[in-house]
């Protein structure tokens, strides 16, 4: 079957292709791809051709971040029916290394990702009319929620996995948010999320949806603090604006630079925690660590996700008008260059996506 495909051939160059999708083994299904979001790693293949040490060495179909309809099931009758509503999980893991044995996917050593150029040959993308994808990697959509919503899933996943990572230390006796399904120990806390990216964003809905005390959002600019205090922020600080940051029991680092990962560091109590998302350049920052002895602080790293997103979708449909307003455009494929634009553009944009029907 042909269907039109999203590919970056390199730096500044998007195309539209009509390519060949395989035909379905027993244990995969094809979906009719409905949204798929822009992320930051698909910006960076189209302005840089590289995101890290992953470099774009051939063309790629772009996207992870994507939603739909089985429109065919598996044959071998594993995952959902004909008509429901998916989101599709972006990665491939090999089931067999120590980390997946023990649950940690995320960590597998042979791990692809959808729209990933990190291996040769790349991991096309699910930017197309129509996805083949093992049944397993579907996780159903609840009843309800919108598609242009549930396209949040991914990302939601990655910031509720953040939170989660909170959650393996939290201290005996604090409540972990286990009735709003995040389970990250943050209910009753005073939470600083720097960067209102859409990670950033989602992770302060999540937050606040767990029941922090207070939900503080840092970014340079207006738009997305706008939005911050629209899915749950108490309050917001612009940097550069003179207004200090509280001081704050955990720090969710999401802007990915020096100076968010700084300020979260400085802003915590004594024996806060705390948990970095954000992508830092890959060279290494400075930062104030001999705080980490003095308050005794909890430094944890957060990457990706795996077992969260049916979780994610679970609390995004129990409180919808949170985390609607983190999209903030919709696309046809035929424009995805301006939507490329705008997603780039976080003084007026959030989550941008693509429409493929």
């Amino acid at each position: 079957m042909d269907v039109k495909t999203l590919v970056v051939t390199g730096p500044g160059h998007l195309t539209i292709e009509t390519r060949t999708i395989p035909a379905p083994r027993p244990h995969e299904a094809v979906v009719t791809v409905v949204h798929g979001g822009i992320c930051g790693s698909d910006l960076h293949y189209y302005r840089s051709g590289r995101v890290g040490e992953a470099v774009l060495r051939s063309p790629m179909v772009l996207g992870h971040e994507v939603v739909g309809v089985v429109a065919e099931p598996a044959a071998d009758g594993s995952g959902p029916a004909p008509g429901s509503r998916v989101a599709v999980h972006p990665a491939q893991v090999c089931g067999r290394c120590g980390h997946c044995l023990r649950g940690e996917q995320h960590l597998c050593a042979d791990l692809r990702y959808l729209g990933s150029a990190a291996r040769t040959p790349h991991t096309d993308g699910g930017f197309a009319e129509r996805l083949v994808v093992p049944a397993s990697r579907l996780v159903p959509i609840p009843d309800g929620l919108a598609m242009r919503t549930a396209a949040l899933a991914e990302p939601a996943s990655v910031a509720l996995h953040g939170l989660r990572r909170l959650g393996r230390g939290v201290k005996s006796g604090v409540k972990s948010g286990v009735e709003s399904g995040v389970e990250s120990g943050v209910e009753g806390r005073d939470v600083l999320v720097t960067g209102a990216g859409p990670i950033g964003l989602l992770t302060a809905a999540l937050a606040a949806a767990a029941g922090a005390a207070s939900v503080t959002a840092t970014d340079v600019f207006d738009e997305p603090l706008r939005l911050a205090l629209q899915v749950g922020a108490t309050h917001v600080v612009r940097v550069g604006g003179g207004e200090p940051i509280p001081a704050a029991d955990v720090a969710i680092e999401s802007s990915g630079s020096q100076a968010g990962l700084v300020s979260a560091i400085e802003a915590l109590r004594p024996g806060g925690t705390l948990v970095s998302v954000g992508h830092l350049p890959p060279g290494g920052v400075t930062a104030p660590l001999h705080l980490a002895v003095t308050r005794e602080l909890a430094l944890l790293g957060s990457s990706r996700f795996y077992h969260e997103m049916p979780a994610a979708l679970s609390i995004m449909s129990r409180g919808a008008e949170r985390f609607a307003p983190i999209v903030t455009s919709v696309f046809g494929l035929d424009a995805a260059v301006a939507a490329f634009e705008e997603a780039a553009d976080a003084r007026r944009s959030s989550k941008v996506l693509l429409a493929f029907t």
